[in-house]
């Protein structure tokens, strides 16, 4: 796994885990990521992953076939 530094402005109120949620969601909905890559991104259990999501108003239907297809197997 690479390792990426950013800068963030300080007027941004943001801090790490939420900064991991929202890039691991943006790129799972991209389907950069599969389902278990974007909670392993975000430090959280598949599970959790799932919970958080919306919150943070992502969707958790990939629009991926082949990731669908593995979620249901891993179901």
């Amino acid at each position: 796994m690479r390792t990426v530094s950013l800068n963030i402005p300080d007027n941004i109120d943001i801090n790490e885990p939420e900064l991991k949620i929202i890039l691991a969601g943006e790129l799972y909905e991209r389907e950069r990521l599969s389902l278990g890559q974007a909670a392993d991104l975000a430090g959280l259990s598949k599970r959790a992953f799932i919970e958080i999501l919306g919150k943070f108003g992502f969707s958790i239907f990939s629009q991926s076939e082949e990731d669908l297809l593995s979620d249901i197997e891993n179901a």
